[in-house]
């Protein structure tokens, strides 16, 4: 079962999760925009667990019970959020980890690799990006999308149904053609992830994170082994990010899956698997040893 720990660091209070022996491989979870550790499926950390690896996941800044600010009121950059995943560490006391991230979430651990290289065993990219780069011969987010955040702004945050609904669509679009999407499953995730929160509108700050200056263009030079793992019809970071993500870093690996931007639940154990793979630790007495990446 999953212990809850509330970590502090400086005027910052994070709601954390942890599954697992603490004493075995550390993996930590860090999920994406706007999102809360809630999205990170329980039986997917509880297989990691089950496969001897210390999972903890937690909220990022304006998700879920971690600290709050007013909406449309954003006093940090994606450089804060790394160094809150490094403040996660020391509250389990974990000198370094493998990082698991979910979009933004491994935009974040891209530059937790780069600025403190000790303390990233591995990285994993599920569906995300290079951080350091605008490129604009990358596709762009699918129309469908954009038509339906346009909505956003006559969406009456009173109304818990209306947001509820609002969510649930956003994640039917999101993972994109055939997924077999359950929208009952979705909807009961938006519950959950709304009824929790502090303040569920807060989490749109996230839209308006900037930061990571001090990197651009620096991807190249990660040595943490890196996997990405990519949804072949992904609506909002196309296939083609994660092919440019896997070549800008070196010896890195591509998984590509069947879906959109989502954790599918036909893909858990594909995804557990490859993950499993990835942070074995080194062989006892060959050191340095990197762990074989999954094909």
């Amino acid at each position: 079962m999953p212990t809850s720990k509330t970590i502090r660091h400086k005027d910052l209070e994070f709601a954390t999760e942890a599954v697992g022996e603490p004493g075995n491989t550390p993996i930590l979870m860090i999920m994406g925009a706007t999102a809360s550790m809630m999205w990170w499926p329980d039986e997917m950390c509880s297989a990691l667990a089950a496969a001897g690896r210390f999972v903890i996941r937690y909220d990022n800044r304006d998700t879920g019970q971690s600290t709050t600010g007013e909406p449309g009121d954003l006093d940090y950059s994606i450089d804060d959020m790394a160094n809150d995943a490094f403040a996660i560490l020391d509250g389990y006391g974990v000198d370094a980890a493998n990082i698991v991230g979910m979009s933004l979430g491994a935009m974040i651990g891209q530059l937790m690799a780069l600025e403190r290289p000790s303390r990233v065993l591995s990285l994993t990219a599920i569906s995300s990006s290079r951080f350091d780069e605008d490129d604009p011969t990358l596709p762009e987010m699918d129309p469908s999308l954009l038509a339906h955040f346009g909505k956003m702004a006559d969406l009456d945050w009173d109304d818990r149904e209306a947001v509820l609904s609002f969510h649930a669509e956003t994640w039917r679009i999101s993972a994109g053609a055939g997924s077999n999407f359950d929208m009952q499953a979705a909807h009961a995730l938006a519950l959950r992830e709304f009824d929790r929160a502090r303040n569920p509108r807060s989490a749109l700050n996230h839209s308006m994170l900037q930061g990571g200056e001090k990197y651009r263009g620096q991807v190249g030079r990660i040595t943490a082994p890196t996997l990405v793992i990519h949804g072949r019809h992904d609506p909002i970071l196309s296939l083609a990010h994660g092919e440019r993500l896997a070549a800008a870093i070196p010896g890195a690996r591509l998984v590509a899956l069947d879906a959109g931007h989502e954790l599918n639940p036909r893909d858990w154990p594909l995804i557990v698997s490859s993950i499993v793979e990835h942070t074995r630790p080194p062989r006892s007495g060959v050191a340095g040893e990197a762990a074989p990446a999954p094909t």
